[in-house]
């Protein structure tokens, strides 16, 4: 089951949060974007890092947590997955929000990360360096395989159980959502088994 219901994490989401800053962040990547500007992809998602805002999404009614948004202007997605200096940035500015969102449950429970299964990049893979690094901040466990997929196919998927955690609260940790089919299909295959699932992102993609 998911650890918390869709109105709670909303109404924790609402109470604080880089989503109530009364101005944004001074924005890193200005120089990288101008290129981007100038002509812009329309066929490529872009983020503009700089803008966080902290946002609850239903997907398939399972409350999905990020801090990032698309926008018409910023890097392209493939971009930023392919900067290393991300994978810190990501860390930098999820774990407090995690910390402020799960509170005394984080402290108080038994938790781990796990990140999406390695689909594409095997090796190296953008989503389980930050899972790792927040794991590593947060001082609690991370499991890159406990999902296997067999298949690069992102829509309508089912993963096969590598390694199930010992522990009973998993936060569930995504680099990007944008249909929610990979994240529900860790919902399908976690759930059952008696987990409490948290889901987290850095870039919701479909907003």
């Amino acid at each position: 089951m998911s650890l918390f219901s869709l109105d709670e994490v909303k109404a924790l989401s609402e109470q604080s949060g880089p989503g109530n800053a009364a101005a944004p962040a001074k924005d890193l990547f200005a120089e990288k974007q101008r290129a981007g500007w100038h002509k812009p992809d329309v066929g490529e998602a872009r983020c503009d890092l700089s803008v966080e805002r902290m946002t609850l999404t239903p997907h398939a009614s399972i409350p999905v947590l990020s801090i990032w948004k698309k926008s018409i202007k910023g890097r392209k997605l493939t971009d930023i997955k392919a900067d290393d200096a991300m994978v810190t940035y990501f860390a930098d500015h999820l774990t407090p929000v995690i910390k402020k969102v799960l509170g005394n449950y984080l402290s108080n429970g038994h938790w781990a990360i796990v990140p999406s299964p390695k689909r594409r990049h095997l090796t190296q893979n953008f989503a389980c360096r930050i899972a790792a690094e927040i794991g590593n901040r947060l001082q609690i466990p991370y499991y890159e395989d406990v999902a296997l997929s067999h298949t690069r196919q992102r829509v309508a998927v089912d993963f096969d159980l590598g390694y199930l955690p010992e522990e009973p609260n998993l936060i569930i940790f995504d680099d990007f959502v944008t249909t929610g089919s990979t994240l529900n299909a860790m919902y399908r295959l976690l759930e059952p088994l008696g987990k409490n699932l948290f889901f987290v992102v850095g870039i919701n993609n479909n907003l």
